[in-house]
């Protein structure tokens, strides 16, 4: 895939060509991108049954998250694990993801978008759009002037970076 303003092989575009069947390339669940098409945040989401509540399982997911964020070959700050528990935001400074900077309790977030959250097994297609919901709203305010956690998004300056941006599943 070439992006046509800078004429470059984005990455998403060099692991597809390199791949021999389309079905083994891996990519995050949830890429945000800033107003200049900058990749800001890639979120790697598991709705039921899985969570990350295990250990191996945060560890593997985590390890997931950086294999994606070295092999963009660019600093993207942010990385965010979203199960029906907990959002986890990470920063990445290009070298090393940091303990989580931001935990919140998903449904605290996402009972916004989905009243019945608590009540509902969320299955993970319908987590992916519900998180995508979340930060599309801190993009364009598609539902909110405020969407929820704005306080904690915006003191790690997130918030800002996604103002005018867009989201791809």
């Amino acid at each position: 895939m070439i992006d046509s303003v800078k004429q470059s092989l984005t990455w998403w575009g060099i692991r597809t060509m390199q791949a021999t069947n389309l079905e083994d390339v891996d990519f995050p669940d949830i890429v945000a991108l800033d107003k200049e098409g900058q990749i800001i945040l890639i979120a790697e989401v598991k709705g039921l049954p899985f969570n990350f509540q295990e250990k191996k399982a945060q560890e593997y997911a985590i390890l997931r998250l950086i294999d994606y964020l070295q092999a963009a070959k660019i600093a993207i700050p942010f990385a965010m694990l979203v199960d029906v528990n907990n959002i986890l935001i990470f920063k990445w400074d290009g070298n090393n993801l940091s303990e989580p900077i931001i935990s919140i309790k998903t449904a605290d977030v996402l009972s916004y978008y989905e009243p019945e959250f608590n009540k509902k097994q969320i299955f993970n297609l319908y987590l992916i759009g519900l998180t995508e919901a979340w930060i599309s709203d801190f993009c364009y305010h598609w539902k909110s002037e405020i969407p929820p956690a704005s306080k904690e998004i915006a003191e790690i300056g997130l918030s800002q970076l996604l103002k005018g941006g867009i989201t791809q599943p």
